[in-house]
């Protein structure tokens, strides 16, 4: 993508804790000591993550670094919001490389988020599993409408990353106080954490097909007002072009009309 449309694309960020995030971001950039850069708080998040994929499965032997994991979720907002925020403040912004580089560290940062949820013992990993197949069909689906229409919608029915971080630590804190306990199911018995790791993970996929479905005929309705559009501009060229070759073979019939009739009185009238 141009640096351009990067630059200038419509940013979404309607999220529920935006009133309170927002000031936040823009008080902590104006704050941020001058050798911390973007790629530092980019780096941060990331080590974060892994923060949180450790101190999950480092649960199966002390439930108390559940705490660490929220630390993690805390450090993970803090470099990963912060990061674009700051670049903007310092007027710093790299679009095409803070793009790439966000988010490609976006992507391993929820990989291990969700594999660490598996090797903890408080949700099956192919829960874990089906959560992040959820998480990045969103991730996939909000590239690709930046891509077709230069709109980056991270908020998703007031929805975004803040607000999965929030309930992420309340599922912590839930779980360490009531020791997660076991739902009975038809098809097995499934944790707390199960049903809130599923639960998100219905609500993203309802969400991804919804808009998937929605962008789908928005981007059609629009390509066939474009190719209607195309074939107006080609019938009315088309047009034009009949014209001025009508319009040229009037002229040669004019002026072949004009040589007929004076070629008449051209002729030399014979000596007497």
């Amino acid at each position: 993508m141009e640096e351009e449309k990067l630059k200038h694309h419509q940013r979404i960020n309607d999220i529920l804790l935006g009133p309170l995030e927002r000031p936040a971001l823009a008080w902590l950039a104006k704050k941020m000591p001058g050798w911390i850069t973007p790629d530092w708080l980019t780096g941060i998040g990331l080590f974060a993550a892994v923060l949180i994929c450790i101190s999950f499965w480092l649960t199966t032997y002390n439930k108390n670094f559940l705490w660490l994991v929220t630390f993690g979720i805390l450090l993970n907002w803090f470099g990963d919001s912060l990061d674009g925020s700051l670049a903007r403040y310092r007027h710093i912004e790299r679009p095409r490389y803070g793009f790439f580089v966000d988010h490609v560290t976006d992507t391993l940062s929820e990989i291990l988020v969700f594999v660490g949820l598996g090797l903890s013992p408080y949700v099956d990993f192919r829960v874990a599993l089906i959560g992040l197949i959820a998480y990045l069909n969103i991730s996939i689906l909000v590239y690709l409408i930046m891509v077709t229409k230069g709109v980056f919608q991270i908020s998703l029915w007031k929805i975004g990353p803040t607000e999965i971080r929030v309930i992420g630590i309340l599922a912590n804190i839930g779980i360490y106080f009531s020791n997660n306990p076991k739902l009975p199911a038809p098809f097995g018995q499934f944790t707390y954490y199960d049903v809130v790791i599923a639960g998100l993970g219905l609500l993203l996929l309802i969400f991804f097909f919804y808009q998937a479905v929605t962008t789908g005929i928005d981007l059609s309705a629009q390509d066939n007002y474009t190719r209607d559009r195309r074939e107006q501009r080609a019938i009315a060229k088309q047009n034009r072009r009949e014209r001025k070759e009508s319009e040229k073979q009037q002229r040669r019939a004019r002026k072949q009309q004009r040589v007929a009739k004076k070629t008449p009185g051209d002729v030399t009238n014979p000596v007497n």
